[in-house]
């Protein structure tokens, strides 16, 4: 039994534009330890997304 794959090729461009439309959430840790002592450590918590009509941007009117 054969399965169909349709295959599509993506641009970068449409790729970015697809995440932006529906917002991407960027999680992670990085910790930096020597001998069992944190040294560094980030957390990153990012919402990436386009800003339009609907989605107003967060700091207001610039212009």
């Amino acid at each position: 039994m054969s399965s169909l794959i349709e295959h599509r090729e993506f641009s970068l461009v449409d790729l970015l534009d697809r995440l932006l439309a529906g917002g991407v959430v960027v999680t992670g840790q990085l910790t930096l330890r020597i001998a069992d002592v944190d040294l560094v450590r980030i957390d990153l918590n990012a919402l990436i997304s386009a800003v339009n009509d609907q989605v107003p941007a967060p700091w207001g009117d610039l212009t």
